[in-house]
């Protein structure tokens, strides 16, 4: 039997993040360019697995993807019975830096999907100078609840069932069947509340609507790509945010949803490919 060996490496680092040890797990395959690839809520890096596996990214791009804590195969801190879960905006900023700054990246492009494409708005306004250029998919400065989150940390509920159902509908209709379920069964396998808190800095800490303007696109190019089929994210909703921002460059992926880079990776490929180039070329 013959196997295929992918080119993605995995390894752990232990740092210090706001006082504490944490273990981070992350992947990385190429060369080049750093392209840090920042997960969405309840999730962990696998669905940057298309990214990094292909060699017309990779060999222009360090693409690299991290597990952030309490995700994937990255631990929480010690002590992380004594309370709950909750991702803040100031959490959320400090770990990339302090992930990047580990790393030693030279001014990385950050990508990040939904609660990542969020905090891509907020790494562009405040820490420009550290970023080449800055990647949002799915990326809107406030999305209006629609859901009551209390149910996805419940007793009454298997909390993975239902955090992956509803990340099921915000799949692309055109989603191949492997990748659609793939997506899925990583939301089924997020720990117990990780996607409820998660979404407090997605739906509460993370509204940036009035801070927008303060965004410079010369100093930092930004690039929003959304899904047509995207309801949580909605196109109106990324196209309202980047109206917002003079310079931003914005484009509708038709067919995709909410998780491009994991649903359909060819896909999505497809409409990143020039986004890299005109990066790469600046």
């Amino acid at each position: 039997m013959r196997a295929t060996i992918e080119s993605i490496t995995g390894r752990y680092m232990r740092l210090d993040h706001k006082g504490r040890e944490h273990r981070i797990y992350f992947e990385e395959a190429g060369q080049g360019i750093p392209l840090v690839c920042l997960h969405t809520a309840g999730s962990d890096g696998r669905q940057f697995r298309g990214i990094l596996n292909d060699p017309r990214i990779t060999r222009d791009y360090r693409v690299i993807a991290f597990d952030l804590p309490w995700h994937g195969k990255s631990s929480p801190p010690a002590g992380w019975q004594e309370g709950d879960y909750q991702l803040t905006s100031a959490d959320y900023t400090d770990i990339i830096l302090t992930v990047c700054r580990a790393l030693e990246l030279d001014r990385p492009v950050a990508m990040g999907c939904s609660i990542g494409g969020r905090i891509a708005l907020h790494l562009a306004m405040e820490h420009a100078e550290e970023f080449r250029a800055i990647i949002g998919l799915q990326s809107s400065a406030h999305v209006h609840p629609y859901y009551d989150t209390t149910w996805l940390h419940h007793p009454d509920v298997h909390g993975g069932e239902v955090c992956a159902a509803i990340a099921a509908g915000l799949v692309g209709p055109n989603a191949p069947d492997v990748h659609r379920w793939e997506t899925v069964w990583h939301y089924m396998q997020g720990g117990p509340g990780i996607f409820k808190g998660d979404l407090y800095f997605y739906k509460v800490d993370g509204d940036i609507r009035h801070r927008l303007s303060e965004i410079d696109t010369s100093r930092c190019p930004l690039y929003l790509l959304t899904g047509e089929y995207d309801y949580s994210c909605s196109p109106s909703d990324t196209l309202e945010t980047a109206a917002c921002i003079p310079g931003a460059t914005v484009s509708i992926m038709p067919g995709l949803g909410h998780f491009p880079m994991s649903e359909d990776p060819e896909g999505f490929i497809a409409h990143l490919l020039p986004v890299l180039s005109e990066i790469a070329h600046r």
